[in-house]
């Protein structure tokens, strides 16, 4: 579940050498790891075609090639670009001739493949490609093949989402770990279905992938003697009377995550609107504009401010009041703005879409698609906050150069209100996590695994907002009883 850039991986192949583990091993290792993939794709009858290149990704290939041979399997073995000038692939291929096994030069455009497995540049990958790669690109994926991508798809980087044409995959075999371009836009649209094939070295990765068991195992136990105070009050700055729902959909995000005591610092109209639907939370009149003055309840253990504000002026100085205060603060929606951070010993998380990070950073929506990874680290590590960048595979990255990406949700998220939701749960979880890397990662793991429960149940365009806390409790419930 971890994720590598191309240097990454570079640095890793070196390492391995200079403690005694050849490339030649890793190739085999790699090889052999793809044929156990792959063989519970395809049976012997089928005909398969794999595109190799000079380098060692191509050598990969070949080893692929090797085993599908040994085992029964049907496989054209094709060298389009050249025949294999890495080292260690040539010597693979010395052992695949001596074998016996056939291979070519070229593609035979007149034979049906049912399987085109391409190995031709994997991480070496550089654009534009030349233009006999996009012919060989553009057959392959007019063929109505099984096809499969070996480390990453051709006209794909390995750390960056732009590419023109790439290999259209239904499966890639990622070697060693996922490459950013996995979850980057529009470079993840041709991945497929991705896994990773070990390959017989440790890991040491930045950045990982955030699943059920990283929840199931940082998520905090509750005492049987807890009480409201264990688990903090949280101040919510949020709601307007032109968007009430704003402050309601955090403010139960907040209480269905487990926040000790919730205090909404909001108008007296929103207040009227939404404390029936809310009758837990207390309510703090004109929140906003006392804090603006200077004003802070106590007892607070963290604070969010944001989610369906519109009065910047004053969102600007309860930020500078909430900015003194020695607690764990949330900015959202209305208080994401370009700005100077001062230095802060406790904890900041700001939660922005392309959209408000394109604002923030000066960045366009695009670039920030092609590199979220990148870009989202950067402005953690240059500003000291955690930074979780929503959308598809949101991005958590923390201000120490380490980062996670969010595996859960759907494109039932894709609406308003889905970020206030997720304000509130994780202004929650900072008022009773002490672990905040985690809690913050936890939060939007829960609040897309609320969704993914959810469409099990009805059309993804049918789901309210509102309704993603209605499972929140039951999501959390599988979460920790299946680590028991």
């Amino acid at each position: 579940m971890y994720i590598y850039r191309e240097g990454d991986i570079r640095k890793i192949d070196t390492e391995a050498m200079e403690h005694g583990l050849q490339v030649n091993t890793l190739m085999e290792n790699a090889g052999r790891g793809l044929f156990e993939k792959i063989k519970k794709h395809v049976h012997k009858n089928m005909s398969i075609l794999i595109l190799a290149g000079k380098g060692n990704n191509g050598g990969d290939g070949i080893v692929l090639a090797r085993y599908l041979n040994l085992n029964g399997y049907k496989v054209d073995l094709v060298f389009p670009f050249g025949m294999p000038a890495s080292v260690t692939a040539a010597e693979h291929f010395r052992f695949y001739k001596n074998l016996g096994f056939p291979f070519s030069t070229s593609i035979d455009l007149e034979k049906h493949y049912d399987v085109i497995i391409d190995s031709l540049l994997g991480i070496g990958t550089r654009l534009p490609l030349n233009e006999s790669y996009v012919h060989c690109i553009n057959w392959c994926n007019e063929q109505s093949s099984l096809r499969i991508a070996v480390d990453l798809p051709t006209g794909v980087l390995a750390d960056q989402g732009n590419t023109e044409i790439a290999f259209q995959a239904d499966y890639t075999y990622a070697l060693h770990g996922f490459k950013p371009s996995a979850f980057l836009l529009p470079s993840g649209n041709y991945y497929g279905k991705t896994e990773v094939v070990d390959i017989g070295l440790p890991h040491a990765s930045k950045w990982k992938l955030w699943d059920r068991t990283d929840v199931a195992t940082t998520l905090s136990d509750r005492s049987t003697f807890s009480h409201k105070g264990s688990f903090g009050t949280g101040l919510l700055l949020a709601g307007s009377d032109e968007m009430p729902g704003s402050a309601l959909l955090a403010g139960l995000g907040a209480m269905r995550t487990g926040i000790g005591k919730l205090v909404i610092g909001t108008s007296n109209f929103v207040a009227s609107i939404i404390s029936t639907r809310l009758p837990e939370a207390t309510y703090w009149f004109d929140g906003l504009q006392k804090c603006a003055k200077g004003q802070l309840i106590q007892g607070v253990r963290a604070a969010a401010i944001g989610p369906g504000l519109n009065a910047p002026y004053l969102v600007e100085e309860a930020i500078n009041c909430l900015w003194e205060r020695d607690i764990p603060l949330l900015l959202d929606a209305g208080a994401l703005m370009e700005r100077n951070y001062t230095p802060r010993e406790k904890p900041v998380v700001i939660t922005p879409h392309p959209g408000e990070f394109s604002r923030m950073t000066g960045k366009s929506i695009e670039e920030i698609q092609s590199n979220r990874i990148q870009l989202a680290s950067e402005y953690a590590i240059n500003n000291q906050m955690i930074v979780v960048l929503k959308g598809t595979y949101t991005v958590i990255a923390y201000p120490d150069g380490t980062g996670v990406i969010n595996t859960t949700g759907n494109h039932c998220l894709a609406k308003g209100g889905s970020g206030d939701t997720l304000t509130g749960m994780l202004l929650a979880l900072l008022c009773t996590e002490t672990d905040i890397k985690s809690a913050v990662a936890n939060g939007v793991y829960l609040h897309g695994a609320c969704a993914d429960e959810i469409v099990k149940r009805k059309d993804a365009r049918a789901v309210s907002i509102s309704e993603l806390t209605d499972v929140l409790g039951s999501v959390i419930q599988k979460l920790t009883v299946s680590h028991q």
